[in-house]
């Protein structure tokens, strides 16, 4: 039940992306069952590789903890999170990761490979996979589809 609650916040985070024409997905941090940060995809509108919402809220979560450590915090992503947001979890010491959507094509939590239990790094994080996975992934695959569609449009 708690997880399906604090996945329902990241939800409403991909949906902020959503409605800036950003890929739709959403983070947030929780500390002491409370939500301290969140983040949701920026890329196409900052224009920086680093705008992921995993690392949006990690960067939040610093912030408000005034730590780099956030070793008794967990992640909730409605994305499972690429190499770059894996090896930023790993470095921040999160202790626990749940995702929702699986990802085929850069999925390290997991699918493609599991670097946040990667024993010969100096942290692993436990993962929960498959949190609302139905509502993520359809919140990804409709707005690709969309996409599609406009560019077919445009043709």
């Amino acid at each position: 039940m708690e997880d399906e609650k604090f996945m329902t916040a990241a939800i409403t985070e991909a949906k902020k992306a959503l409605q800036l024409n950003e890929v739709p997905i959403g983070a947030v941090i929780v500390y002491q069952g409370k939500i301290i940060a969140s983040g949701h995809n920026l890329r196409e509108t900052s224009q920086e590789a680093l705008t992921h919402a995993e690392l949006i809220a990690i960067e939040a979560a610093n912030k408000k903890i005034g730590s780099w450590r956030l070793e008794d915090c967990t992640l909730y992503v409605t994305l499972e999170p690429c190499p770059m947001c894996a090896g930023a979890i790993v470095q921040s010491r999160i202790q626990r990761v749940v995702y929702g959507a699986p990802d085929p094509k850069a999925g390290c939590a997991g699918t493609l490979m599991n670097l946040l239990d990667e024993p010969r790094f100096n942290h692993q994080a436990e993962v929960t996979d498959g949190i609302l996975e139905q509502e993520c992934a359809s919140l990804l695959t409709d707005f690709f589809r969309e996409l599609r569609q406009k560019k077919k449009q445009v043709k």
